[in-house]
């Protein structure tokens, strides 16, 4: 029986739009094939999401070619049928022979069908995410050919999001929204963090407004005595009170993301938390205030450090990073001397997390937009210190 496709998260023509761009790219840097081997760009350019990144496995992109081919293990093979834009016929299996072979893998399969179509043309890899050995593997098999680093080529082309992206990533924030508002509603003393984190799960898996969640993406759940951590889970302990919790989540639509960040206090938050609180959202609506047309992502920065500083505090870490498929997108980042300019729906986590010392830690973020007016954010909850 022949594998049904799924529902498209996008209409062909935006895959299309964005392989041009990719293909531009690729012009520029004289290649005739760009191996793209991290998942979020593979969603990026065909719609998989399937967690199949643990072994070999790559989407060739061929000047010559309207459409991509995908190179995956066979028994990943139907997923990439079900979830791609591409023709079936472009999915290409390869045997399981060539797992856990001490001499050949995968990219074995994607280097054969390189050298049956390039053959000593260019070929870029996004190196930086390979492990040496493969690369020394591109280079031995394809010794005629000449092997650019592609590293983040797509990943700076994902920067600039369409209007398409932009709406699913407003998606993803109401599921955001509806989780931080459930989190609220069932936190309470004596209840297990492990129950209250199943709680919240279920919301960003249930969604909000008729759109359900489409994964599960980082969940951090940091409560008295650990709010001066920044990436631990729940743990088996119960929330009492007095008790502080720093969350961090996003809900996820077809692989984008929304991430949000909140504290809550059962009980009166001590005064210094409150202090911060203040001088964290001034800090934030400052930066927001910066996000605009032509500035420079170190602008955000410096706008929320000079007003938290006011408030009588600093923040160690940078205030954000580009934000997309599968969370963070490793280009441009809201901190002090980063100086990319701001473009019209690029997108960041303003992320505001503040671990002070062992003792203090506070949490705050907001995911926007750059407009020519400033940060638009695209969750609706308040920025509030939340009371329990």
């Amino acid at each position: 029986m022949a594998i049904p496709k799924s529902s498209q998260a996008f209409p062909r023509s935006e895959y299309l739009r964005r392989l041009a761009e990719v293909k531009l790219e690729m012009k520029r840097r004289e290649i005739d094939a760009l191996v793209v081997t991290t998942p979020a760009n593979i969603t990026y350019l065909s719609g998989y999401t399937s967690k199949s990144g643990y072994v070999p496995q790559g989407l060739l992109v061929l000047l010559e070619d309207e459409e991509p081919t995908f190179i995956t293990r066979r028994m990943d093979g139907p997923a990439a049928i079900h979830q791609m834009f591409i023709d079936p016929s472009r999915v290409i299996g390869y045997p399981e022979a060539l797992i856990a072979n001490p001499d050949r893998d995968g990219y074995d399969a994607i280097i054969d069908f390189l050298l049956d179509k390039v053959g000593n043309r260019g070929i870029g890899l996004e190196a930086k995410f390979l492990p040496s050995l493969t690369i020394e593997k591109f280079r031995h098999r394809a010794a005629e050919a000449r092997i650019v680093d592609c590293t983040n080529a797509v990943t700076w082309i994902r920067g600039l999001k369409s209007d398409l992206e932009i709406a699913m990533m407003r998606e993803a924030a109401a599921i955001s929204d509806a989780g931080m508002l459930k989190a609220k509603e069932v936190i309470r003393p004596g209840l297990r963090e492990a129950d209250a984190a199943a709680e919240i799960i279920a919301t960003l898996v249930r969604g909000a407004n008729g759109k359900p969640g489409t994964d599960i993406a980082s969940f951090f759940m940091c409560s008295t005595p650990r709010t001066s951590t920044c990436h631990i889970r729940w743990t088996e302990d119960i929330f009492r009170q007095g008790s502080q919790i720093n969350l961090e989540f996003s809900g996820v639509r077809h692989g984008y993301t929304s991430p949000l960040m909140r504290t809550m206090s059962i009980g009166r938050p001590a005064d210094h938390l409150r202090r911060l609180h203040d001088g964290e959202v001034a800090g934030l609506e400052a930066a927001l205030a910066a996000a605009k047309t032509g500035g420079t992502c170190s602008d955000i920065a410096v706008a929320f450090n000079a007003t938290l500083k006011k408030h009588g505090f600093e923040k160690e870490s940078r205030c954000g990073y580009a934000v997309g498929i599968d969370w963070t997108e490793p280009t441009a980042s809201l901190k002090e001397g980063d100086m990319t300019v701001l473009q019209p729906n690029m997108t960041f986590h303003l992320m505001l997390g503040n671990w002070i010392n062992e003792d203090v830690g506070y949490v705050i973020s907001e995911t926007f937009r750059v407009t020519d007016a400033g940060g638009e954010p695209f969750t609706k909850l308040p920025r509030e210190l939340f009371e329990i």
